[in-house]
C-alpha cells in the first residue's frame, strides 16, 4: 500500500487492570490502566507505571484514576487522556504530522450499546479515524490460536482485570455467553477485606495486588507451594504498625467466594451450549486465559468442579491483545467486528 505511512494501525486491549497496545505486530505498549492528573489545571500528570507508582500516595493537587472500571469506562475525560498519553508514547511518524490511526479496540462481551458508544468516543477523541470494536472472549480465541471460524465449539474463560468472560466460538461468532464483573479487581479487594477481619491490618490496593501475585492460590494444597509473604501496616484499632506472614492457604481460603462465582457462571454457560458443540469441548478442554489465568491451581480446582479439562494459555496476559492484533490484520475478513 503506498500511503500506508499516512495511516497508523494500532491494536489496544483497553483492560481495566492493564492497557496493551501492538503495532506492527509488537507489543508497543503494556502499562498499568490509571492516570495522574493535576487538580488545579486537569492536566495529566503521569500515565500507566509512573501513575500507578503514586496511587495512594498522593498529596490533595494530585489525584490518580483507575478510568476503567469492571471492564467499561467509568471516567470519559481520563480515559481519553490515558489513550491519547499512551498512543504518543509510539514515536512513529514525524513531529509535524500526524497520521490518521485505524483502531480495533476489544470490549467486554456483555458491553451494553452505552458502553460501546463511550470507548468508541474515547477512541475517536484520542486520534482515530477508523475505529472497530472485538468481544473479548472472541480476541482471547483468536489470540491462542484458535481458528474461530470452523464448525467446532470452543469454550474461552478470561479472567481480567474487571470482569470474566466466559464463551462458546463456533463459526465466527459467539453461541453462549457470560460476562460477570468478579475477576482480578474482585480477588484484590477480597484480600483487603480478608486482612482487615482477619489480622486487623489496613492495606492498600497495591499490597493486596502484590499479595495476590506473590502467594495468590485457588487451591488450598499446591504441590510446589510459594513461600508466604509479609506484609507491613497499621493496626486498626492502635494504629501502631505490625507485621503480618500471609500464607497461600489462607488467600484460597479468602478468595473461595468469588472462585464459585465464577464456577457457577462457567455451568450456566455449559448448560445453554448446544449438545453438538458441548461435546467438542469436553473433547478440546476450556482454555484459560487472561492475568487471573496465573492463580496458582486454578486449572486443576476448575477441572475438580466441572471435570472437563482445563488449559492456561500459553501467555495468558497478552492473549487478547494478540488476538486483536489479527482482528486488525483481518479487518475485511472477519464479520464479527463491530463497526
Amino acid at each position: 500500500m503506498a500511503f500506508s505511512f499516512l495511516t497508523q494501525e494500532l491494536a489496544m486491549d483497553l483492560g481495566t487492570a492493564n492497557t496493551v497496545i501492538i503495532h506492527n505486530d509488537k507489543i508497543v505498549v503494556d502499562e498499568p490502566s490509571i492516570v495522574a492528573i493535576d487538580q488545579n489545571t486537569h492536566q495529566l500528570i503521569a500515565i500507566g507505571e509512573r501513575a500507578r507508582q503514586m496511587h495512594g500516595k498522593t498529596h490533595e493537587n494530585i489525584k490518580t484514576i483507575r478510568p476503567l472500571r469492571d471492564g467499561v469506562i467509568a471516567d470519559f475525560n481520563a480515559a481519553e487522556q490515558m489513550i491519547r498519553g499512551m498512543i504518543k508514547q509510539i514515536n512513529t511518524g514525524s513531529r509535524w504530522f500526524t497520521p490518521s490511526r485505524r483502531l480495533v479496540v476489544c470490549i467486554p462481551s456483555g458491553s451494553t450499546e452505552v458502553e460501546i458508544r463511550a470507548v468508541r468516543d474515547s477512541a475517536e477523541h484520542a486520534g482515530g479515524r477508523d475505529v472497530y470494536m472485538i468481544y473479548e472472549p472472541m480476541a482471547a480465541a483468536l489470540g491462542i490460536g484458535i481458528d474461530v471460524e470452523t464448525p467446532e465449539g470452543n469454550m474461552i474463560v478470561d479472567i481480567g482485570g474487571g470482569t470474566t468472560e466466559i464463551a462458546v466460538i463456533a463459526l465466527g461468532g459467539i453461541v453462549c455467553n457470560q460476562s460477570i464483573r468478579t475477576a482480578g479487581d474482585g480477588f484484590t479487594s477480597d484480600i483487603q477485606q480478608y486482612m482487615r477481619h482477619q489480622h486487623a491490618i489496613k492495606i492498600g490496593e497495591r499490597s493486596a495486588e502484590d499479595i495476590k501475585i506473590t502467594v495468590g492460590s485457588a487451591l488450598s494444597e499446591l504441590e510446589e507451594p510459594p513461600v508466604s509473604y509479609t506484609v507491613h501496616g497499621p493496626n486498626l484499632m492502635t494504629a501502631l504498625p505490625v507485621e503480618v506472614t500471609i500464607s497461600y492457604q489462607e488467600i484460597a481460603h479468602c478468595l473461595d467466594k468469588s472462585l464459585i462465582k465464577i464456577e457457577n457462571a462457567i455451568m450456566t454457560v455449559l448448560e445453554q451450549t448446544p449438545p453438538e458443540l458441548y461435546a467438542d469441548i469436553v473433547r478440546r478442554g476450556i482454555f484459560l486465559t487472561g492475568g487471573g489465568a496465573l492463580l496458582r491451581g486454578l486449572d486443576k480446582r476448575l477441572k475438580g468442579k466441572i471435570n472437563i479439562p482445563f488449559q492456561v494459555a500459553e501467555d495468558p496476559l497478552h492473549a487478547v491483545a494478540r488476538g486483536t492484533g489479527i482482528a486488525l490484520k483481518n479487518i475485511g475478513k472477519f464479520p464479527f467486528l463491530i463497526r
